[in-house]
């Protein structure tokens, strides 16, 4: 945004908040708590600079239908600097934004008659949707400076330096199948996590944990034997098992040691792993020698269960000669909750990198390039598309 007004532009600024989108009802809402003032607030008081965020006429189930003309004295008021950029409301509130026919096509036209030229500077923002892809069909397009870091730095996890060490977590095996397979082939040493390593361990000790899903444990069952091949999954051995998922509550919780695992047993919810478990010599040793550390991981149910990923972060920082990367919301505000001034220190640490997104990391791994991302691929056509013009002009 500095860069822009230092040029002289006028800033329109959109983002996504949330799912208010309902996959089952096919519903958009547009509640307080998804709107973007909580936003803008901040960048009011952070940059001394007035941003208005116009009101639109929003219907029950499908969001905000239309950008209407009210937004042409805000645009006035921008041109003339009477304030100092536009926000938008929540992209998603707008029914065009994820739409696939005409509302998108509405949307998107509405949406560039706004503006001269467009930026995107959303990584973690990968899909093609009307505000990310679809717009750079009617406007200049080009890559803003956060998108040029992180697609320059995201080649370092495609093409790390060795010994390569990724720690992943999630809360469901399937959405991860895919970049699981590509890690796998490129690491030294994969540290899982989450509902991800409780599938794993059932996978693999043909036990039953309180939360997996058995067509979960079905898919697994090719990693764990691809691991018994090439053996780099590095087993966090000592967990945290509960009797709720509603708190930490005394003699609700306990330790229970992978070792003791026996085909048939079954144990209530693992949601943490116990921090001794990064104190065994071999976690340490792999973690100590890695040249190249990527985590997308939150270890426990937060927020009671934060033990495990304080630990994580601890061991991780000890190692102060490997490029680390961090990538994805959750992996980043739990870093900077449990752990602010590492946080505040890593954001001006070379060693360190964070990623706004780290799904979208995992789908970089997944397809194997970068520039293969359709909001990429996106910015390439207009370029080219743009160029033809000018030769043909």
């Amino acid at each position: 945004m500095y860069n822009i007004v230092e040029r002289g532009g006028r800033p329109i600024i959109m983002t996504h908040i949330g799912r208010p989108y309902d996959k089952k009802t096919k519903t958009i809402s547009t509640l307080q708590d998804e709107s973007v003032d909580a936003v803008v607030a901040y960048l009011q008081r952070k940059l001394h600079i007035k941003f208005a965020v116009p009101r639109f006429s929003t219907t029950e189930k499908n969001g905000i239908l239309d950008i209407d003309t009210s937004i042409n004295w805000l645009i006035h008021d921008l041109k003339s600097r009477k304030i100092g950029g536009i926000y938008l409301p929540n992209s998603r509130w707008f029914a065009g934004e994820e739409d696939k026919g005409d509302k998108l096509n509405r949307f998107v036209i509405q949406l560039s008659a706004l503006a001269d030229v467009y930026v995107n500077d959303a990584f973690g923002s990968w899909q093609p949707h009307g505000s990310t892809y679809h717009i750079a069909k009617y406007l200049p397009s080009y890559a803003g400076l956060c998108m040029q870091g992180e697609l320059y730095h995201v080649q370092s996890v495609l093409n790390p330096s060795k010994p390569f060490v990724a720690i992943v977590a999630g809360a469901k095996y399937d959405t991860k199948i895919g970049p699981l397979k590509e890690i796998y082939k490129k690491v030294d040493k994969l540290v899982l996590g989450g509902l991800i390593y409780n599938t794993y361990l059932c996978a693999k000790y043909g036990v039953k944990i309180a939360g997996v899903e058995e067509s979960d444990i079905e898919l697994a069952k090719e990693l764990v034997e691809q691991d018994k091949l090439h053996k780099k999954i590095l087993e966090l051995q000592v967990l945290v098992e509960t009797d709720t998922l509603e708190g930490r509550f005394e003699g609700k919780f306990r330790t229970i040691d992978v070792k003791d695992f026996a085909p048939g047993q079954t144990y209530k919810y693992v949601v943490d792993v116990d921090p001794v478990s990064f104190e065994r010599d071999e976690v340490k040793q792999e973690m100590n020698s890695a040249k190249t550390i990527f985590v997308n991981a939150v270890m426990g149910l937060m927020p009671h269960f934060w033990h495990g990923t304080s630990k994580m972060d601890e061991v991780i920082d000890k190692n102060r000669s490997a490029q680390k990367f961090f990538g994805g919301g959750d992996t980043l505000q739990t870093f900077k909750s449990l752990h602010p001034a590492l946080y505040e220190a890593a954001l001006n640490n070379i060693k360190y990198y964070l990623f706004t997104g780290g799904g979208t990391v995992l789908k970089v791994i997944e397809e194997g390039d970068p520039m293969g991302l359709e909001t990429v691929k996106a910015l390439i056509d207009n370029k080219a598309n743009y160029f033809k013009r000018s030769q043909n002009n």
